[in-house]
């Protein structure tokens, strides 16, 4: 697998662990409010590290990392993700999958087979403003619902997370979410910050007022709402 970034260390990306956090390149979506927007378009030519390298560094971390995240792009693109992952689990570091949720025949696998301990999925918008908010079309949202509805079943810890964005959410949006995702175990709003590196520049985040009132509004459906970057 092509591996186009590394952070050897990170307290935020997993939660509870420490952890390191490989990036892959190349995404089937195109929000507009992509913090990774050089990810989103580097279709894997470019390699960041080799895999004997991140496994090199891998074994010389074990007792002082807990696990791995793998986040991109989208790295359910990669074909060989699995074998990726069953290597990083067979080194004894618990792996968790950063998506977009509109590959879910490969989510499942790689759950049913046990290879990822934690799920952290986008939740883009409300079904209604979904297409537009990932910069995709309407046909991805049947591959979104099979995701939510999967992961709603427990089969493995996970969240569902929102990037909120002014121009694109309302709280009618957190209205409709709430409801798609009612009885979920974690779902955390996460305020838009323009990274310098996204795909649309003069998008807005919300004021942290606005934020909160968002929160409440998923609370009536979902009982741990939390907000990430205030």
């Amino acid at each position: 697998m092509k591996i186009s970034g590394l952070q050897k260390m990170t307290l935020l990306d997993y939660p509870g662990k420490i952890a390191a956090t490989v990036f892959t390149g190349g995404c089937n979506f195109r929000c507009p409010f992509c913090h990774n927007a050089s990810l989103v378009f580097n279709d894997g030519n470019t390699q960041g590290i080799s895999e004997k390298d991140f496994f090199g560094f891998l074994s010389r971390r074990k007792g002082l990392l807990d696990g791995v995240c793998i986040s991109g792009g989208e790295p359910l693109l990669q074909e060989e993700i699995g074998r990726f992952i069953a290597e990083t689990k067979s080194l004894g570091f618990l792996v968790k999958l950063d998506t977009n949720g509109s590959f879910p025949a490969r989510l499942k696998d790689l759950v049913n087979n046990g290879l990822i301990d934690y799920v952290a999925m986008d939740i883009k918008n409300s079904p209604a403003g979904y297409a537009e908010t990932a910069g995709t079309t309407e046909a991805v949202l049947s591959k979104i619902r099979e995701s939510v509805d999967f992961l709603l079943a427990g089969p493995v810890e996970y969240e569902f997370r929102t990037t909120v964005v002014k121009d694109f959410h309302t709280k009618e949006d957190f209205t409709a979410i709430g409801k798609w995702i009612r009885g979920a175990g974690r779902y955390f709003l996460q305020r838009f910050e323009d990274s310098g590196n996204i795909i649309r520049p003069g998008l807005c985040g919300v004021e942290e007022s606005e934020m909160a009132a968002f929160a409440d509004i998923v609370r009536e459906y979902v009982p741990s709402v939390q907000i990430r970057g205030l």
